[in-house]
């Protein structure tokens, strides 16, 4: 029987994620971080030269949003969606804008651009 780590919902600031080339334009890519005993799960979403992150556990069940590895959007990238239930959020603010959680929101996670790199904020 394998051990399950804790799960983080926040890390510390100024932790380099890579650079945001990795992320196409209008497309989410998911980031796990080993913090000492814990892993903090999460994603990030880019706009052009913005990036949005939020941590990877939908409000309604508490499950990771995606089954696939990276697919995070909608299949035109207009929102997130939530494979297992269909729940969908917008990309700005995180809120639940359709499906099971209406009103209910994303938790953020502070992500920023700096020189061409993405780090935590």
């Amino acid at each position: 029987m394998t051990a399950t780590l804790p799960r983080l919902t926040q890390v510390r600031p100024g932790i380099a994620l890579g650079p945001l080339e990795r992320i196409a334009d209008g497309a989410a890519r998911n980031y796990v971080l080993q913090v000492g005993e814990a892993r903090f799960h999460g994603f990030v979403v880019r706009q052009g030269q913005t990036v949005h992150g939020y941590v990877d556990a939908c409000p309604h069940a508490g499950l990771p949003l995606c089954q696939t590895l990276d697919d995070y959007l909608t299949p035109d990238g207009g929102l997130i969606r939530c494979q297992w239930h269909g729940a969908l959020f917008d990309i700005q603010n995180g809120v639940c804008v359709g499906g099971p959680c209406p009103g209910a929101s994303l938790t953020p996670w502070p992500v920023a651009v700096r020189d061409g790199q993405i780090f935590t904020a």
